[in-house]
């Protein structure tokens, strides 16, 4: 008997065998300490606001690929191949490290996606910027990619 995938499985895109999952999950409900506060000032209803913002964000962070899902109910989903990111920024201010979240900024030389904002991560967002710029090397070598640093050959 085959148990039928739940509608948030099946809009989710299957990892080919080779792809290792190295995150997958929506922002933590409360990404800085900063919006606990606001959570017990308005006796909850804060909760139920982040709560709705949380759900409807989806991140899916693999060897090969990042995928962003946005919405509840009307859905939209934006990749990028790791191959393309050039750029990496770990953000984890003092409200966020008080409850154990952080931000990862990714530059790309995609048209299309110039920047990918992951934030409110309840992970190990060093661990994770490391394990990203690890398998983005190893896709770049297995693709035959080349990346040139524009900004270093200046012509006088």
């Amino acid at each position: 008997m085959t148990a039928t995938p739940s509608p948030e499985e099946a809009v989710r895109p299957e990892t080919p065998r080779d792809e290792e999952v190295l995150f997958d999950g929506h922002p933590a409900l409360f990404c800085s300490i900063g919006e606990v506060l606001l959570a017990v000032f308005t006796l909850g209803l804060a909760i139920l606001v982040f709560s709705w913002k949380r759900q409807a964000l989806h991140y899916r962070v693999t060897t090969q690929r990042i995928v962003v899902e946005k919405g509840l109910f009307s859905k939209r989903m934006e990749q990028l191949d790791v191959y393309r990111i050039i750029d990496y920024t770990v953000e984890i201010p003092f409200g966020q490290r008080l409850v154990g979240t952080g931000n990862l900024i990714l530059k790309s030389m995609d048209q299309s996606t110039p920047e990918v904002r992951l934030t409110g991560l309840k992970t190990d967002v060093r661990g994770l910027y490391e394990n990203l710029r690890r398998a983005t090397e190893l896709e770049r070598q297995r693709r035959g990619v080349r990346v040139v640093d524009a900004e270093s050959h200046q012509i006088s």
